[in-house]
């Protein structure tokens, strides 16, 4: 008899912990499921940011040099006492 419900006790132990796995197997997919979306979502803001970071440099680069050429052709024009135009057009 102490055989039968031992073997009962460790039957139904068996079958609890079978089924508690299934359902944290199910609970740790959906985690890892929603852990992905949210690593994609920060990768697509981090991607979003650096583009736009990268867009603002190639501005403030693009302005930069226009300043320089600006600068070349007043310092070209002071030094052959000419107009600016003029010394654009050289």
């Amino acid at each position: 008899m102490r055989k039968f419900f031992a073997v009962a006790l460790v039957a139904s132990a068996a079958l609890g912990l079978a089924a508690c796995s299934e359902t944290a197997q199910n609970e740790t997919g959906e985690a890892a499921e929603a852990i992905g979306d949210d690593v994609e979502a920060g990768a697509e803001i981090a991607g979003n940011a650096a583009e736009a970071a990268g867009d603002e440099i190639a501005n403030e680069t693009s302005e930069a040099a226009n300043e320089v050429e600006d600068e070349r052709q007043e310092v070209e024009a002071d030094a052959q006492d000419e107009t600016k135009s003029d010394a654009a057009a050289d």
